[in-house]
């Protein structure tokens, strides 16, 4: 699997993800530029990294989505590749029509960054099938601008249709849903994937419970083994 990390002016988790993606040895891994074209090589997956794109001015992702690169990767996910926003990068993701609804600023109006639990909604994609079903993980989040909204008769299309992935959990009920969301959150909901399967936006930062977990803790690795099995490549790393 090879891999391309885009990087905006403001990005500050790309080489997080980077290094997460060489401890699971997952393949090469590209750094690209906001200003690049095109790739350098054609990748199977693009991520779109966590951090504060152009300072976030105008709106969180307005302006990263409007960047050059943004062709090439709106490219990438209409020819069926996969695309993976994190944080600042599901924000890139809504504003440049890859994914519906909008992130807004967080019901305490304040940063947050702390642990939250997740449940697994939706195993059936390239991202998630490693994880069981309902299954409860732990990422952390770190974000002011992460209060998922769309309205109502859309959100439930999209529950119709599974495409909700992640929403926020207690861990010792199981339970999910809006009362367990740190940031307010509509229904929970933490991620979601486009209609074809192949673009998912994430508030909670997967890459920060990959490597080592000593604070974080491991869950992360469950999304990069996914991303491996779907390509056939996870050999029990």
């Amino acid at each position: 699997m090879r891999s391309a990390v885009v990087v905006f002016p403001g990005s500050n988790c790309d080489r997080d993800v980077e290094k997460a993606l060489l401890y699971m040895e997952t393949g090469p891994v590209d750094m690209v530029w906001h200003d690049d074209a095109a790739f350098p090589h054609r990748p199977d997956l693009v991520v779109l990294p966590g951090g504060f794109a152009y300072g976030d001015y105008l709106r969180s992702g307005a302006l990263a989505a409007k960047s050059r690169i943004m062709g090439a990767v709106r490219a990438h996910a209409e020819e069926g590749g996969l695309v993976l926003g994190i944080c600042n990068g599901f924000q890139i993701l809504a504003e440049a029509g890859l994914l519906p609804g909008a992130l807004l600023p967080n019901a305490s109006l304040r940063f947050i960054c702390r642990p939250t639990y997740l449940r697994v909604e939706n195993n059936d994609t390239p991202f998630t099938c490693s994880f069981a079903d309902s299954e409860i993980v732990q990422f952390p989040i770190a974000h002011h601008e992460g209060l998922y909204y769309l309205p109502d008769d859309e959100l439930d299309r999209l529950e119709r249709n599974g495409r909700v992935v992640f929403r926020y959990a207690d861990r010792e009920s199981g339970d999910a849903g809006e009362a367990y969301s740190p940031n307010g959150s509509l229904r929970g909901i933490a991620g979601i994937i486009n209609e074809r399967g192949n673009v998912l936006g994430l508030m909670p930062h997967p890459e920060r419970a990959t490597v080592q977990g000593l604070i974080w803790g491991m869950d992360g690795k469950g999304v990069w083994r996914s991303l491996e099995e779907h390509f056939g490549a996870w050999e029990g790393k």
